[in-house]
């Protein structure tokens, strides 16, 4: 080991004596025998001592070697220490990144859970409040069907119960309400409904015959009712009866009585309902109870009328009144048999309307009951 060779390095050199083994030149004299015995012991003591040199030799060589080794080896180990430290700190850096994003989408999820509580709690309120005005209008809906059975019962657009139709009693028999004497559009006429299934009463001595082409176009509506004027049937009426029924002298306010009768915004009311403040414009835009605001020509009028919510009231004429309320009561027959209120055959379905047209027709021309 290295101890020892450490060891016999601090021993001293074996002293011996050193003769000379080959005679010196010039020398004749031949070595004695003790002299040869003592020349193999100093020759054995030289042998010792080359080996033990080299094993100093080899022991120096061995310690240099392994220095080196552990030195290489402590440098591998530093690198490698120095590695790992940058891996740690990478793997630091990754964790803490994650905890961040883990944090963030944790606040993120929870803003968005409240904000969905809270769009769902609004929802909820809209929903509630739409389903009280739902039942709300259901039940006024009910109120006004139970209404129209019993008005449809008694009253007929052929035979009208004028005790339910304020309108059409004479200026004297009129019962004037406190309040806002509203009539509706669709006051004007009532169909009969399941237990009304009598055809319009014809005049006497009079004939009808079906029209072919009238009647294919009623049928073909009567498949399927709509408001459209566009179709061959409501066309054909807007071209021969309802332009010309309401073609007054005033365009521009014929024109919105037009629309308001299609809409069922018209409102008429007899004169002498004076509680609700009228909207001041010029006397010749309205009329007055001595002008009517349709024709422009001086006439006593009885109604005045009033478009939708405008506040504006118009003063018409008995004939004005007349034309109006006829193309109102074919308005309201066609809304009841698209509403399927009516339950009748469609022949006499047809019939009434051809009553309804030719009550249009007849106001145009100038007729009308003596009580308007």
């Amino acid at each position: 080991s290295q101890a020892s060779f450490e060891e016999d390095d601090q021993k001293p050199p074996a002293v011996g004596h050193w003769e000379a083994l080959m005679p010196s030149k010039g020398s004749t004299e031949e070595p004695e025998p003790g002299c040869e015995e003592a020349g193999g012991v100093d020759e054995t003591q030289a042998t010792q001592q080359l080996n033990v040199s080299r094993l100093r030799s080899s022991s120096v060589e061995i310690r240099e070697k392994g220095s080196e080794f552990l030195k290489e080896e402590l440098h591998k180990a530093q690198k490698e220490l120095k590695l790992k430290d940058k891996e740690c700190e990478r793997l630091s850096k990754v964790r803490e990144q994650l905890e961040q994003e883990l944090e963030e989408l944790t606040a993120s999820l929870f803003e968005e859970a409240h904000k969905m509580v809270r769009e769902a709690n609004t929802k909820q309120a809209a929903s509630e409040k739409q389903l009280r005005e739902a039942r709300g209008k259901i039940d006024m809906l009910q109120a006004e069907v139970t209404a129209l059975k019993t008005l449809v019962i008694t009253s007929t657009p052929s035979s009208p119960n004028r005790e339910l139709h304020p309108q059409l009693q004479s200026p004297s028999k009129a019962v004037f309400r406190k309040g806002h004497g509203r009539n509706k559009s669709t006051s004007s006429a009532m169909v009969s409904a399941a237990s009304q299934n009598v055809a319009p009463e014809p005049a006497t001595h009079e004939h009808k015959e079906v029209d072919s082409i009238l009647f294919a176009e009623f049928q073909a509506w009567k498949e399927s009712p709509t408001l459209d004027k566009s179709c061959p049937f409501l066309a054909r009426i807007y071209q021969e009866d309802i332009g010309p029924c309401l073609d007054f002298t005033k365009q521009e306010l014929s024109e919105l009585v037009r629309v308001a009768v299609e809409q069922n915004t018209l409102t008429i009311e007899p004169v002498a309902s004076q509680t609700l403040p009228v909207v001041k414009v010029s006397a010749e835009e309205c009329g007055g109870p001595k002008k009517c605001a349709l024709s422009g020509l001086p006439r006593t009028c009885k109604h005045r009328i009033m478009l939708g919510d405008s506040g504006n009231y118009y003063y018409i004429s008995p004939s004005c009144r007349a034309r109006i309320t006829a193309v109102c009561n074919f308005f309201t027959y066609i809304r009841y048999i698209q509403q399927g209120l009516v339950r009748q055959d469609v022949e006499l379905m047809y019939w009434e309307v051809m009553r309804l047209r030719r009550e249009m027709s007849l106001a145009k021309l100038g007729f009308y009951p003596s009580e308007m």
